[in-house]
Formats: C-alpha cells, sequence, structure tokens
C-alpha cells in the first residue's frame, strides 16, 4: 500500500472515530488492528499525529481527502469499505458517522453500493 492510501485512511480514520466525541475500546482495538493489517509503522503513524495535532478538523477532513483522492481507484475503495466497517466497530452507527462517510465517499468519487459491497469482504476487524 502506498503513503497517501495510509495517511489518507489515517486521517479520516481519526475523524470518524472522534465524530461521537469518544473512542471506545473496540474503537481504539479496531483502530491498532488497521493499522497491522494496512501495514501502517510506527514512523508514518506518529508523522500523521503530529500533523494531526496542528489541524483543525475541517483541516484534517481536506488533507484525508486529498491524499485519498492520490490513491488508485481500488485504494480508494479499500479505504472507504474499512471506514464502513469501522463505523460500526462500537455497535451503534452515529448520525455523524453517516454523514462524513457520505461526504467523504462523494468527495472521492467513489459509489456507495462499491463500498457496502466492498465492506463485506473486508475482514479486519
Amino acid at each position: 500500500m502506498n503513503t497517501n492510501y495510509q495517511l489518507g485512511l489515517l486521517y479520516l480514520v481519526h475523524l470518524l472515530v472522534g465524530v461521537d466525541g469518544q473512542i471506545d475500546d473496540r474503537e481504539q482495538k479496531a483502530i491498532n488492528t488497521l493499522r497491522r493489517s494496512e501495514n501502517i509503522d510506527d514512523a508514518l503513524y506518529h508523522r500523521f499525529a503530529a500533523e494531526a495535532a496542528q489541524k483543525s478538523e475541517r483541516e484534517i477532513y481536506h488533507s484525508g481527502i486529498e491524499y485519498m483522492n492520490n490513491c488508485t481507484d481500488q485504494e480508494r475503495l479499500r479505504a472507504f469499505a474499512i471506514l464502513y466497517r469501522l463505523s460500526e466497530a462500537d455497535g451503534r452507527i452515529h448520525v455523524k458517522e453517516v454523514r462524513l462517510l457520505l461526504y467523504s465517499i462523494k468527495a472521492s468519487g467513489v459509489e456507495f453500493n462499491d463500498v457496502v459491497k466492498e465492506a463485506e469482504k473486508v475482514n479486519i476487524f
């Protein structure tokens, strides 16, 4: 996987898990599993964390979309399928998570139905 994919995924995951105001144990475990499954090394994760700490929520969103738009179609589809699955990690889907997913998917030119189909195949959590 390329760095744009990994950073885009991290930025959007950061927004998604924080959208309901809290990161519970299941979401944190899912993030750690995600880092392993997508081969996101510690150096890249720390780079992301340092960058994200300096940005507003809006800037984080735009950075995530920019990174995603520099990915292949398959990488974008996989990323949004992962985000879709992650939104289910805490056992409930918050309306803000749905809104974030829909806006992000649209901004990246991915079809929602394709994301749902791909999410059925993604088994990283």
